[in-house]
């Protein structure tokens, strides 16, 4: 089967690391982390012949390319701009979660025009408050403020347009929440869903969860908590029926749906729904997979789940941890020489069980030096058969590889594998 992914990122490179274990892959328009036997072109995703389309990153799927893929009779792993927009909108995935009944944070939105109203409302919650950008943001639209001016700071920022733009001007307010957050990454073809392991992401810059929100600096799968009973339970109360309402309203989703969970001391409740694979679950979860992932990934596009076998996994576990530049998340700098890859692009430690995943890398020449290019640089994931295991392993890859200002978390799944954090410098110990 030939399988084209669309993006560029760390998810992308990850999907397509995945995908050529049973298939002949080519990236649009891929990063130069990716090496044979994956194929990069830079030619528009229309102009590429494949069996099967997977669109990594949200925007192209909130623009509409799955819905113009498949109006060409393509098979395409990634819902319609309808079924994108529990992404594109927080305000659109709210009113759905209510309608289907999916247990949510206490909210209520507001635009541009309500700035005094969004204000008077903050005085309603007890804090902590999450204020979350209506449209795309890149996952760094959400502020968990800890005070009540900080939040007032923040409402007025992202409704000015000052923070994000236009995706401010319409934000939402929660509750914040207490408990422990998963990442349930789920397959739907447009009337079935399955669930993949459920991960665990780390989303603040620093150590100790300190410092500001960022897209993602590390996960860890599976969470070991979490039993099959447990993952069932979660789908029927968070998943199931958000399938049911988009059915309902007439929406055929066919793709990853991403339930973003705080399982609360009183019960799950859905933090978000993302349309895509979560950025860096995926550099856990997806090495985890012993399927064929192009024959179930096909089996989503063309609505045909009942027919393929459910997921199966490899029974290891991963960590994932992420190097990110100077500056990430507000003002990320570029252009860093990166040390310590080989020339395909991995770490020069060679710990087995171990990959690096590009997510903002450039070369000059296509046998030169990598440079940073993004905040999120590298992904440096590692498996093993124990969580503790596969954590060391990770550091132990992230070791040599460096360059100026570099920013990585050194607690990533520590807490989950019984471990000390890892020492800045230093592998995991």
């Amino acid at each position: 089967m030939r399988v084209c992914v669309v993006g560029s990122g760390g998810r992308e490179h990850a999907l397509a690391h995945t995908l050529a274990r049973t298939a002949d892959v080519v990236v649009t328009p891929g990063n130069p982390g990716m090496a044979a036997p994956i194929t990069v072109t830079d030619a528009p995703v229309e102009e590429v012949e494949a069996d099967l389309y997977v669109v990594g990153p949200e925007a192209p799927l909130v623009d509409g390319l799955a819905d113009s893929l498949r109006s060409a009779g393509r098979a395409v792993m990634g819902p319609g701009a309808d079924g994108a927009l529990l992404e594109g909108s927080k305000v659109f995935m709210k009113e759905v979660l209510s309608a289907a009944g999916v247990p949510t944070a206490r909210f209520s939105t507001f635009d541009v025009l309500e700035a005094s109203a969004a204000l008077d409302y903050l005085e309603t919650l007890p804090g902590p408050w999450v204020i979350k950008t209506d449209g795309l943001a890149a996952g760094k639209g959400v502020l968990v403020a800890r005070t009540l001016d900080e939040a007032r700071a923040d409402v007025s920022a992202k409704l000015s347009g000052a923070s994000y733009g236009d995706a401010g001007r319409h934000i939402v307010i929660e509750e914040g929440l207490d408990g422990e957050e998963c990442s349930l990454l789920v397959l739907c073809d447009g009337t079935r869903a399955v669930p993949l392991v459920p991960a665990q992401d780390f989303k603040r810059i620093g150590d100790g969860d300190a410092g500001p929100n960022t897209g993602g600096m590390g996960a860890y799968a599976p969470m070991p908590d979490l039993d099959a009973g447990t993952v069932g339970r979660l789908m029927d109360t968070t998943v199931l029926p958000l399938v049911e309402e988009l059915r309902r309203r007439g929406i055929d989703y066919r793709g990853v749906l991403y339930a973003g969970l705080m399982l609360t001391p009183v019960g799950v409740k859905v933090i978000e729904y993302n349309v895509r694979f979560g950025d860096p679950e995926a550099q856990v979860v997806l090495p985890l997979l012993a399927s064929d992932p192009a024959e179930l990934f096909l089996a989503v596009a063309n609505g045909a789940l009942e027919d393929a076998a459910p997921p199966a996994f490899s029974g290891d576990a991963a960590v994932c941890v992420v190097m990110a530049s100077q500056g990430y998340p507000e003002h990320p700098r570029t252009g860093d020489s990166i040390e310590g890859l080989t020339p395909s692009g991995q770490s020069v430690a060679a710990v087995d069980g171990a990959t690096v995943f590009h997510a903002g890398t450039r070369r000059h020449t296509p046998d030169g030096p990598f440079y940073t290019a993004g905040g999120r640089v590298l992904g440096v994931t590692a498996t093993a058969p124990t969580l503790a295991e596969a954590r060391d392993r990770a550091y132990a890859a992230a070791e040599p590889i460096e360059w100026e200002g570099m920013q990585m978390r050194h607690d990533i799944a520590a807490r989950a594998a019984g471990a000390a954090p890892a020492v800045a410098g230093e592998g995991a110990g």
